[in-house]
Order: structure tokens, then C-alpha cells, then sequence
């Protein structure tokens, strides 16, 4: 096995990214691909529009997503759904950065409720890094210094701790020159050099002692510089940082900006010298890509001043040590708690004003949501175990009725909102009509029901109902609602009771969907539509063409049966008043087909598809007698036609056995009660 797998790998690729050169070399290489000297947040944001870009939604709105949020590498495990204007948002202000308009200068703050996908944007960027920092695009260098071991005489290397930039070891009255000369070349579009900031203590310590020798000569001491290809890696602390808060008894900034190593200052003599300093802080480990600070307002007002100074002046000052130069972009994320009391505390005021605050709501568009449960309840990831259909699916449209908030206008009810939100049309509603919904509900998704309180309780439905071969909506709801008696971030009582009603309208609109379902599977005989649609068609030729229909029993000339067709015209409709209308623009899309030498087909026109199927379903449900499948005794006919219609339920709309029986029986039971209001819509 390891011979095998030994001889699939390559050794150039690694030698490619684990290259060493000179300082010379590595000039060469700034000259040739000026991108390897890009700041963190250029390199941050090039890595995010590498992937590309796709637009979405409605063409008015003019939006776009970046394909970096889909997580194209490893399938979309770890995909961003939804939220296309907050990321938009975001890539703008580092966009901004990478160009220096100033947002380079700021804590770019994340907020949002739990669970609205805050720390996924952030990990997905560290991975992103990660990958980008091995790719020739995103290639980046550091630097170290050749030196003698004492004891041994042997030649090694002392790597500079900050993974800092070599350019930054030309001094700084003859770096405009050294630029003038890289970006001479270059085309308008391309990076240009610019060289800001310094190396670490420790390495302008080694500059000058080694410039000292070389009596004056900077460019003799660059002769001691070994330069190696840099390889960010969060495990690894290389270029990228994570810092989460702890107990405020605990806390101490020199986990931020690194600490006096006190071993070596016996031999070194001074608490200021670089080299009894340990450079292992959050913040000079990420120097050269990224931090993440974790609730970054829960830190302590003294880790604030730190964060103050490595956002506005790209510095941090470590107790009893110098400034140090650091680039590195920083993140914080926050919840809305945490951010009220930013907004009430006046001392906070500097770090206000240094932040830019993104909101991260939760996804208010159905079929996003649907997307979040899809990626962990699936078939390849629930063994033994089929998900019914709309199961998924009522339990993000109860999650999403918890964060919309009721409309202004009195028609609208909160599902036909959610609705619009999701695509559909409804009369009297424009797509203009939808961003004006949105516009009205300032903090929508920036409350409610987190995605991870709705997978907690289908994964309880899953174990708890292990005795069935499916899950099926009721199983899930009844879930949701026992949790909602111990959920700790429901406000108050009223939020609660809410959130109950919820649950009773998310079961009606379920039940009006299976409702649907099942008169589908019952009046999906091909045949019978085509006889009933060819019927129809003739009825309505003869109508408006003032003619009579042939009887195909007797042979006689008969008037159009208005009966059938208004029947039919009911079912999708079409008022009184306008029944002539719609039957000569029947006749008028027929002749359009025949002059195109093509035949008319019901299928083509979902409307009237619809009203055919549900006319079919109200001339066949009687015999079909769906009312007895309650019953403890079912004739042989019956059977027959009962598995016909669960067939169809299983082979067109997905249900398997267990879940095409359920679903029967459940519309059985409401026309058993004689509760058949709804069946029409």
C-alpha cells in the first residue's frame, strides 16, 4: 500500500511549494509575479473573486454570488446558503481595503443572531487561505537568516518568527527606488510594489547587527537572507490566528501580542532585547493573513487597546517590548446582545467608530433554508432511514415564519409573505412589491429560530421514531413543539405562544400540499386527461366558433356543454366574466401550435393541467372511495386502486412505502371527517 501510494505522489509539487532561494531570487520573482508582495487584504479578497461569480435572483435586483461561499472544494460541506447581499457586503469592504480606501484600517465585526453562519464565513475563509497559499496564484515569502550554531559549527537557518515580507528588509530611504525599478514594467492593471511597514524586532535586530559587520553595507547583509515560500496554516499557527475569550480572571494580553521570555534574559541582559522575546501571541501569529476573534466583545477594555491599535495603525505594543509592525486582516464576530452593549457604552466609543459592522440575519428565502437541512439529512448521510417529501421542508418554513416579521399590509399574511419571498407570485404583487417588503422589515432574520435548534429536533425525530422506516413532517413538528417548552433564548411567553400558532399554520399549508398530492396521484391516469382535455378542447372550439358538438353515443348535433367546461374553468379561476377570453386565448395558442406544425399538449400548460387533474380527482374519488382506506375492511376493488395511487405517489413525488401509506391515510381521515374545505385550492 505505501509503495503504491509513494510512487502516485508528486515530488515536484512539493519541491514547487517548499522552495528556497536568495534575497536576488526572490527579487526576480517580485519582478515576474508582483501579486507575491500584496498586502493580507488583497491577498484575502483575490482569493475570494478567484472563484468566480454567478448572478442570482431577479434581474432588478442586480445581485451576485460569489462562488467562494459555495465551497466548491469540498462539495459545499461547509457552503453559505442564503445571505447573497450580506457576503456581497462583505467582499465590497475588503474590495475596499485591498485598494486602501481605508477600510484597511478597521475591524470588520460580523454580526448576528446564533447559529446565522458568523464563524462558518470566518472558517471557510482560513481554509480558503490555507488552499490559496499553495496555489501559484496565491503564492506568498518570508524570509530567514544564515548563521553559524556555536556549539556546533554547523550552518543553519533562524526563520523570522512574523512570516514577514522580505521586501521589508530594504531600508526605508531606498524602498521608493527599489519600486520605481520593480514596477517599471508592470502594466497599468497589474499589482504595483509598495513597501509599508517593518520586519519584526527580532529580524531589524539581526539587520543591524549584521550591518554593523558589513560596515554600512545593506546590501552584503542581504547576502545572509535565505528566502523560502510561505505556507499559511491554522494548526500550524503560520498566517493565521483564532482568539476566543476566556474567564476575565484569566485573560491576558500578551496572548495577543506575545511575551517577555524570561529563560533567556539572563543571558541577554534586558527585557526589551528581541531575542528574549517569544513572538507567539494571536497576533503575530496571523501576521501575513487573518484573526478571528470569537465574540470579540466579550474581551477585556485592555485587549480592546490592542485591537485598536492593530486595526488603525496595523501595530500592536507588547508590555516592556517595541511597537511591532503587523498586516493581517481582522474578524470579529459578536451576537446581538453583545452588541447593544457596545452601542450603550460610551468608553467604547473609539472601538465604534474603528469597526464596521456587517449584519449576518438569518436566510429568509424557504428554499435556502431547505438547503442548510438537506446537506446533513440526506440520503447518503441518514442510513435506513427515507425522509418523507416537505418534511425538510415544513420544518424550515416554521423556522422562517419565526424570523419574519407581520406585514403592513393588512391582505398579506405572513405565509403568503414567505411565500413571495421565495418566488412565488401572487395577484397584485411585483417583484417590486417583494424588495419593498423587504425594505419595510428592517431586522428580519435578525431574530427567530436558529438552523441549529431545528436540527437538534430532527435528529431527535430520527432516533426518537427508530421504530419507522421514514420520517415524515408530523413526526419533526411535534419535535419542534415539545422543545419549545425549554428553548432558553425564546424572550418571553407571547414569543412562545407565537411560535405554537406557527407550528398550526405550517400543518394546514402542509396538509394543502399532500391534499394536492394525492388528488395528483389519483387523477394521473394519462388516458383519462387526454379524453377529458380533448373534450374540453372540442367544447370549447365549438363554443367559439358558435358551433355545435357531435355526440360520439347518439351521432347528434348537441350545444357546447358549458357544464364540463366551467367545471374545469373553476378549478384555476377563471371568473364568469371572463370565460370567453380565456377560451379564445385557448383556441388562439392551438392555432399558433398548428401553424408551427406542432400538436397541442395539456402538459405545456400548468394551469390547465392542474384543473384537469383536480376535475379528474373530484369524478374519480367516489370510486375510488378514499374515505374507506380508515376503515378496519377494504373490498378487493378498492385495494387495487388504493395501490395504484400509492404507486404513483412513490414513483412521482418520492415518498417510499411506509410514507405513501401515511400520506393516504392522513387525507383519508379528512374526508372521513367530512372536513373537505380546501380541496379546491
Amino acid at each position: 500500500m505505501l509503495a503504491k501510494l509513494g510512487a502516485d505522489q508528486s515530488l515536484d509539487a512539493y519541491r514547487h511549494v517548499h522552495w528556497q532561494g536568495s534575497f536576488s531570487d526572490y527579487l526576480d520573482l517580485v519582478r515576474e509575479q508582483p501579486a507575491v508582495a500584496r498586502t493580507a487584504y488583497q491577498r484575502l479578497y483575490d482569493m475570494v473573486v478567484s472563484y468566480g461569480t454567478y448572478p442570482v435572483g431577479d434581474e432588478k435586483e442586480g445581485l451576485i454570488r460569489y462562488r467562494f461561499f459555495d465551497d466548491p472544494e469540498t462539495g459545499g460541506r461547509n457552503a453559505i446558503f442564503g445571505l447573497t447581499r450580506t457576503l456581497t457586503d462583505f467582499v465590497n469592504t475588503l474590495k475596499s481595503a485591498a485598494l486602501g480606501y481605508g477600510t484597511e484600517r478597521r475591524v470588520i465585526l460580523l454580526h448576528g443572531p446564533v447559529g446565522s453562519s458568523k464563524s462558518t464565513i470566518a472558517a471557510l475563509l482560513k481554509k480558503g487561505l490555507e488552499r490559496y497559499s499553495r496555489t501559484d496564484a496565491g503564492a506568498l515569502y518570508t524570509f530567514g537568516w544564515k548563521e553559524t550554531d556555536p556549539e556546533t559549527g554547523e550552518e543553519r537557518i533562524l526563520w523570522d518568527p512574523m512570516h514577514s515580507e522580505p521586501l521589508q528588509l530594504i531600508p526605508q530611504e531606498h524602498r521608493e527606488a527599489i519600486c520605481a525599478m520593480l514596477n517599471a514594467d508592470q502594466p497599468e492593471s497589474a499589482h504595483h510594489i509598495a513597501i509599508t511597514g517593518e520586519a519584526c524586532p527580532l529580524s531589524r535586530f539581526l539587520f543591524r547587527e549584521r550591518l554593523a559587520e558589513a560596515d554600512g553595507d545593506w546590501t552584503k547583509v542581504l547576502e545572509s537572507v535565505v528566502v523560502k515560500r510561505l505556507l499559511l496554516s491554522e494548526a500550524d499557527r503560520v498566517g493565521i490566528g483564532t482568539f476566543q475569550p476566556k474567564d476575565e480572571k484569566n485573560q491576558d494580553s500578551t496572548e495577543l501580542t506575545g511575551d517577555i521570555n524570561f529563560r533567556k534574559i539572563a543571558e541577554y541582559g534586558s527585557e526589551s532585547d528581541p531575542r528574549a522575546f517569544n513572538f507567539d501571541g494571536e497576533f503575530n501569529v496571523a501576521n501575513r493573513g487573518m484573526i478571528e476573534f470569537i465574540e470579540v466583545l466579550k474581551l477585556d477594555v485592555a485587549f480592546l487597546y490592542d485591537l485598536l491599535g492593530a486595526s488603525q495603525e496595523h501595530k500592536i505594543k507588547p508590555k516592556k517590548f517595541a511597537q511591532t509592525d503587523i498586516d493581517t486582516v481582522i474578524i470579529g464576530h459578536t451576537n446581538e446582545p453583545e452588541f447593544k452593549k457596545l452601542q450603550s457604552n460610551e468608553f467604547m466609543e473609539a472601538l465604534r467608530d474603528r469597526t464596521i459592522k456587517i449584519d449576518v440575519p438569518y436566510v429568509t428565502r424557504l428554499k435556502e433554508e431547505v438547503k442548510i437541512y438537506e446537506k446533513d439529512y440526506n440520503g447518503r448521510r441518514v442510513k435506513g432511514k427515507h425522509i418523507a417529501p416537505h418534511t425538510l421542508e415544513v420544518a424550515a418554513m416554521w423556522a422562517l415564519l419565526t424570523r419574519l416579521e407581520q406585514p403592513n399590509n393588512a391582505g398579506l399574511t405572513l405565509l403568503q409573505k414567505l411565500k413571495l419571498y421565495n418566488g412565488k407570485t401572487l395577484p397584485g404583487f411585483t417583484s417590486d412589491n417583494v424588495v419593498q417588503l423587504r425594505r419595510e422589515s428592517k431586522h428580519e432574520g435578525l431574530h427567530g429560530i436558529s438552523p441549529r435548534y431545528v436540527q437538534d429536533k430532527i435528529s431527535n425525530a430520527l432516533v426518537n421514531n427508530s421504530e419507522s422506516t421514514s420520517l415524515n413532517p408530523f413526526m419533526v413538528l411535534r419535535e419542534l413543539e415539545e422543545g419549545l417548552k425549554h428553548h432558553s433564548l425564546i424572550p418571553d411567553d407571547e414569543a412562545r405562544e407565537h411560535y405554537r400558532h406557527l407550528i398550526s399554520v405550517v400543518k394546514e399549508e402542509y396538509t394543502d400540499v399532500v391534499k394536492n398530492e394525492v388528488q395528483r396521484a389519483i387523477a394521473a391516469d394519462e388516458e383519462a386527461l387526454t379524453r377529458l382535455c380533448g373534450n374540453y378542447i372540442d367544447n370549447v372550439k365549438a363554443y367559439t366558433q358558435r358551433e355545435k358538438v357531435k355526440n360520439k353515443f347518439t351521432g347528434e348535433e348537441e350545444q357546447p356543454d358549458e357544464r364540463l367546461m366551467r367545471s374545469i374553468e373553476e378549478r384555476i379561476d377563471i371568473p364568469e366574466a371572463r370565460k370567453d377570453d380565456f377560451r379564445r386565448e385557448i383556441m388562439n395558442y392551438i392555432g399558433a401550435l398548428a401553424l408551427d406544425g406542432k400538436r397541442f399538449d395539456y402538459r405545456t400548460n400548468e394551469r390547465l393541467q392542474k384543473a384537469l387533474e383536480m376535475k379528474l380527482f373530484e369524478d374519480q374519488k367516489d370510486s375510488i372511495k378514499l374515505s374507506s382506506i380508515v376503515s378496519n375492511t377494504v373490498d378487493e376493488a378498492t385495494q387495487e386502486k388504493i395501490d395504484v395511487v400509492k404507486t404513483r405517489l412513490i414513483r412521482d413525488f418520492g415518498y417510499d412505502d411506509e410514507s405513501a401509506t401515511d400520506v393516504l391515510q392522513y387525507v383519508a381521515s379528512i374526508f372521513a371527517r367530512g372536513d373537505a374545505k380546501g380541496d379546491d385550492r
